[in-house]
């Protein structure tokens, strides 16, 4: 793996009059085979979590890879 980065945060909702930014902080951020992947270490996959994944995935068409 190349440029490994940790705790990279991802702002899902920009700060509104309805309240401040929202955002999700990946456990690790690096590319593997030219490709950049974006990693999650979980032991429960809260709500709020599958909420933020979600969040990822419509926002930054990033799919979180969970280990």
């Amino acid at each position: 793996i190349k440029k490994l980065r940790l705790q990279v945060p991802f702002v899902l909702i920009d700060k509104s009059v309805y309240g401040r930014e929202i955002r999700y902080v990946a456990d690790f951020v690096y590319v593997e085979n030219d490709v950049e992947i974006v990693e999650d270490v979980k032991g429960v996959k809260t709500p709020i979590y599958k909420l933020k994944k979600r969040l990822m995935a419509e926002r930054y068409g990033i799919k979180i890879k969970e280990t």
